[in-house]
């Protein structure tokens, strides 16, 4: 062979691998750029469903803070109270002043409100609702149908103390007549 033509395989050689070096990096370059697509999709996929989650849970939150809040009293009142109540006013006839009473008072709250049971003698005498107003309470009974004489009875307890509460009691009695009793609870010793 003549030196030429060797010279022309040669280069012919050096050229072809050139090439086909340079095509290989060029097929390298365009896997890694469809590499880096599909984690930039699987990103955008994954933001996606942050961004949905997201929008759920604002959507609860939403309706969370339009369903009633259930509200509870104050751990301090969560106890047995033992109540004495004296009469201090009456134009009944059924209540005269002077007249005692004493009851155990457990204020209960739950899913459905906020209560008070009096208890006398270990059987529930009367229920109230009852609202926790800043550092007042009041409690209402609706008329009482089982009674044979129909009365509504409602509280105020204005001074809270810890260990002394203090307010007052009115009954309303079928006939409008009304009759005042001062309230003092106290915490019971039985729990």
């Amino acid at each position: 062979m003549t030196f030429k033509r060797l010279l022309f395989l040669t280069i012919l050689l050096i050229m072809c691998s050139c090439s086909n070096r340079k095509e290989q990096e060029l097929i390298l370059r365009e896997n890694a750029l469809l590499e880096r697509e599909k984690q930039f999709e699987d990103k955008e996929a994954e933001y996606d469903k942050l961004l949905k989650m997201k929008d759920s849970l604002l959507s609860v939150s939403k309706v969370k803070d339009t369903l009633p809040k259930i509200q509870e009293w104050p751990d301090n009142l969560k106890t047995k109270w033992n109540s004495k109540m004296v009469c201090r006013e009456s134009n009944c006839g059924n209540y005269v002043i002077g007249d005692q009473r004493s009851e155990i008072w457990e204020f209960i709250s739950d899913s459905t409100g906020m209560y008070t049971n009096v208890v006398s003698n270990n059987q529930i005498k009367r229920v109230f609702t009852g609202q926790y107003l800043e550092n007042r309470i009041v409690l209402d009974s609706a008329k009482e149908t089982s009674a044979k004489t129909k009365i509504k009875v409602s509280v105020v307890l204005d001074d809270i103390k810890n260990n002394i509460i203090k307010g007052t009691q009115t009954i309303t009695g079928q006939d409008n007549c009304t009759a005042k009793f001062s309230v003092e609870l106290t915490p019971s010793n039985k729990k």
